[in-house]
């Protein structure tokens, strides 16, 4: 019940979060002079930490559940490797982000 109720609400942030980027983007891009929250909400390692984090537990999470479809029943077992995997991608990822930033 977690997972499923984890992947429709990252999946939501997931959209809010990638929406401020693309409409800050714009307004960055398009303009001449660049309003102030657009480039300092664009900037925020926070919203850049949220999206890798929650980009891939949604991912790993969608790969766990078509594995569940073909017929692997352990769940328990493919919850545990899931979240390990995950954890491990996204320290990594976080890792590589805030030390190049």
């Amino acid at each position: 019940m977690f997972i499923w109720f984890f992947h429709r609400i990252s999946g939501v942030a997931l959209i809010f979060l990638i929406g401020i980027k693309i409409a800050t983007s714009f307004f960055l891009f398009t303009q001449d002079k660049k309003p102030d929250w657009a480039l300092s909400l664009h900037r925020q390692p926070v919203i850049d930490a949220l999206i890798l984090v929650l980009f891939t537990f949604h991912s790993i999470y969608g790969v766990r559940t078509i594995i569940m479809d073909l017929g692997y029943r352990n769940e328990k077992r493919l919850f545990l490797v899931a979240n390990i995997a995950a954890s491990a991608i996204s320290a990594l990822l976080l890792s590589l982000y805030f030390i190049t930033v």
